[in-house]
């Protein structure tokens, strides 16, 4: 069965290692935090007022993030910026909107990279039954394109289904890994002025390549489909930017 894209909205509520991991995140970020040095378990307790559990919590939840390096009997460390888990929804949402405009870029690259490529290795092995879930999804595309929220979710198992379809699981993985940037890539693209409509279209058009078992076909509409996701994006952020250079 295919798998069901989790909400990074579902869970709201953030228990309190977490809310202090968030804070001394966003402080690292703002440049608050001398460069490569972490407050200890005793400086988090003293100064958020929590108990020394709590404080080892934190530092255990921003060590998995890559964020610090705790090791026993040394100081807690920052790591290089280059180095965290950008990957994490935890981490997205901690980050300030510039950043993540950047990642979403990145996140292009990556996609540009290997979602045409995926395209035509599904071409080649594609299944009949790939092909009818794939002409369903294009089919509730159409209906949801006045739900945005709800159309995110089947172009995600759109582009998964494709993924799959190649038959490489670390491609599969990699692709799945970066679910949370696609979705928060999505809600911007899916802004822009009869944008799903076109997506719609563009979805089509690969959909018709793989029925064709044409992998060059494939390529380049995958291509075409990312190099307008891409424009869509500058677009759309250049004018929150102005909105917001307005409200200020």
């Amino acid at each position: 069965m295919p798998r069901r894209q989790e909400s990074p909205d579902a869970v709201k509520v953030r228990t309190l290692p977490v809310q202090v991991a968030a804070h001394l995140t966003r402080r690292i970020v703002r440049g608050e935090i001398d460069e490569g040095r972490a407050p200890s378990e005793t400086e988090i307790s003293q100064e958020f007022g929590v108990s020394r559990v709590v404080a080892r919590e934190t530092l255990k939840i921003l060590a998995s993030l890559d964020i610090v390096d705790v090791a026993q009997g040394r100081r807690v460390v920052v790591r290089p910026r280059a180095e965290w888990d950008y990957l994490s929804p935890l981490l997205i949402e901690w980050l300030p909107p510039e950043t993540v405009d950047e990642l979403l870029r990145e996140l292009h690259q990556m996609r540009a990279l290997l979602e045409p490529e995926l395209a035509a290795m599904a071409a080649a092995s594609v299944t009949d039954e790939t092909l009818n879930r794939l002409k369903d999804e294009i089919g509730r595309m159409a209906a949801l394109e006045a739900d945005p929220e709800a159309y995110l979710e089947v172009d995600h198992e759109f582009h998964m289904e494709i993924c799959r379809a190649a038959d490489n699981r670390i491609l599969d993985r990699i692709m799945y890994s970066a679910r949370w940037l696609g979705t928060a890539s999505r809600r911007v693209t899916n802004e822009a002025p009869s944008g799903l409509h076109r997506a719609t279209a563009q979805h089509t058009e690969i959909y018709e390549a793989l029925l064709a078992r044409d992998a060059e076909a494939a390529r380049a509409a995958m291509r075409r489909h990312l190099s307008n996701n891409y424009s869509t994006l500058l677009s759309e952020n250049e004018q929150r930017r102005k909105r917001a250079a307005r409200r200020r």
